[in-house]
């Protein structure tokens, strides 16, 4: 009869000196023995003395381990591999004094500003027992593809452009990014006429939804410029996205 893993191992997303338990439970027909091995880098060897189901860990470097489990008939079986990562610098006052494994935000991503065409890279961190998935949103809308620590584009298009932010979730619960805006320079596409005439027809006739045309003109033949036309129309832009609106933004 097969040995049957019945509770894998998981992994965990932890500081450094956090103290925790591994555990790794089996059925079969005879009684089962059970070996932890660990990997950093390429390196994988056994850890002496861990033959128990749970294996204590004092969290020092991030590392990857199993577990064997073998019966008397020289059957044996692996675990999942798991990952335990570490965070060596974390600010104080982290994780919670009373935490009990929800996610806490370790590295928020920053401001991007890069060229059209240029890659970009948003990071962000967590902690958490287990470990959190993470998915990342542009101005409120989830981004299918985007489901790691790492947000990567590798060829940026100017509508790239908005408010990212992460969320952090595990089976406690879920917990979000500080929310960060992402320039892609490129200049404003300026819209002829008749493509003007189509805009206001998307906008006003066939909307569905709330959306908000907001126009900030700056170059004025009688009048001295304003300050700020085009930041005006960004943070407004934020604003109203926030609220739940679609926002078509123009500018002179």
């Amino acid at each position: 009869t097969a040995i049957v893993i019945t509770e894998q191992p998981v992994s965990v997303s932890v500081p450094v000196g956090y103290s925790f338990m591994l555990r790794c439970r089996a059925q079969g027909c005879t009684s089962l023995q059970y070996q932890w091995f660990c990997q950093y880098q390429s390196d994988c060897r056994l850890i002496p003395g861990a033959t128990n189901q749970d294996l204590p860990i004092i969290a020092e470097q991030t590392q990857l381990y199993t577990c064997r489990v073998n019966d008397l008939h020289r059957n044996a079986v692996f675990s999942d591999w798991v990952k335990v990562e570490v965070h060596q610098c974390v600010a104080r006052g982290l994780p919670p004094r009373l935490w009990r494994g929800e996610p806490v935000i370790v590295l928020n991503p920053s401001e991007q500003r890069v060229e059209a065409g240029q890659p970009l890279q948003l990071q962000c961190a967590a902690m958490g027992v287990p470990a959190p998935t993470y998915q990342w949103y542009l101005n409120g809308n989830l981004l299918e593809q985007q489901k790691r620590k790492k947000l990567w584009i590798t060829h940026t298009k100017v509508s790239d452009s908005g408010t990212y932010l992460c969320c952090a979730s595990n089976s406690h619960g879920e917990h979000w990014t500080n929310a960060v805006d992402v320039h892609i320079g490129g200049g404003e596409v300026m819209l002829p006429p008749a493509e003007h005439l189509q805009l206001f027809h998307l906008v006003f006739v066939l909307a569905t939804g709330k959306i908000a045309l907001l126009v900030g003109n700056n170059r004025y033949q009688h009048h001295p410029n304003l300050m700020a036309p085009v930041r005006d129309v960004f943070e407004l832009s934020r604003l109203l996205e926030h609220l739940g609106f679609q926002v078509v933004s123009l500018l002179d």
